[in-house]
């Protein structure tokens, strides 16, 4: 028998920049601060932020290593083992790409695979995230 799960509670992403990675997922993404404070004894910053029908925790550790070049594109970073992206769903792609452009945010690259479409950013740091149109649950791969 599985364990119950009842929902997400949060999503962890360490960042370069904790107060540039805050200020960029309020203005691009629509997250707000819920707080921010750090981890005792270890050196490191965190924030968590509200996003829809979710929390974002941030972290920034003094002396972090930089995020490899690899795992900044979907797909050499799919060839490493680890955590991907996280996906937040969006209701129209030509308009978030418009939204995306007005803001000087880069598209990595977009994907059309089985009826869906998302659309890949990078935050401050590098940290991939998808941007996507569709359902999962309601698709087969062929």
């Amino acid at each position: 028998m599985s364990i119950t799960i009842s929902g997400v509670n949060h999503f962890a992403v360490s960042v370069a920049d904790l107060e540039v990675s805050v200020a960029w997922y309020e203005k691009i993404l629509g997250f707000t601060l819920i707080t921010n404070g750090a981890i005792p004894g270890i050196d490191v910053r965190t924030a968590h932020m509200a996003g829809p029908g979710m929390v974002l925790e941030l972290f920034e550790a003094k002396d972090a290593a930089p995020l490899p070049e690899e795992r900044k594109f979907p797909n050499t970073d799919l060839r490493v083992h680890g955590n991907k992206h996280f996906s937040l769903t969006i209701p129209d792609r030509e308009k978030t790409k418009a939204e995306l452009a007005a803001h000087g945010v880069e598209i990595v690259m977009t994907a059309d695979v089985w009826g869906t479409y998302g659309i890949f950013i990078h935050d401050p740091t590098g940290n991939l995230i998808e941007l996507f149109e569709g359902d999962m649950r309601q698709v087969k791969e062929r």
